[in-house]
């Protein structure tokens, strides 16, 4: 059983930045693929950023692609998401996913089998 814990979000104003942190129980995580989605209220949940933790391929949705950065920290069992330029459309819950399958469809939710419990992030005009 893989345990994944966010931390990190907050309220920032509009054009600051943020760094979410995932943290995952599982000893090896050279397999999984990992993920963050975001939801916002009234809207369905949505994929944001991935990366193959093997390889370090990483995969961006179009709305967030040249603001958000993910990485990774081996020693720390830890996925990261960079939120910079922040504008009030990226108000949401973010969370952060792992699945063990080798994943290219990076939007559909269901690929990913652990899921943290979310962090807020708000973000003021």
């Amino acid at each position: 059983q893989v345990q994944l814990g966010e931390s990190g979000g907050g309220m920032v104003q509009a054009g600051g930045s943020l760094r979410l942190s995932c943290t995952a129980s599982a000893r090896t995580f050279s397999e999984y693929s990992m993920g963050w989605f975001r939801q916002a209220p009234g809207k369905e949940r949505e994929f944001v950023a991935g990366i193959r933790w093997s390889s370090g391929y990483t995969v961006y949705a179009s709305s967030v692609k040249g603001r958000f950065s993910i990485s990774r920290d081996d020693a720390k069992n830890t996925v990261y998401l960079q939120l910079n330029s922040l504008n009030p459309e990226d108000t949401a819950v973010y969370y952060c996913a792992a699945s063990q399958q080798y994943v290219s469809a990076w939007s559909d939710a269901a690929k990913f089998n652990y899921w943290g419990q979310g962090t807020q992030v708000t973000v003021s005009s």
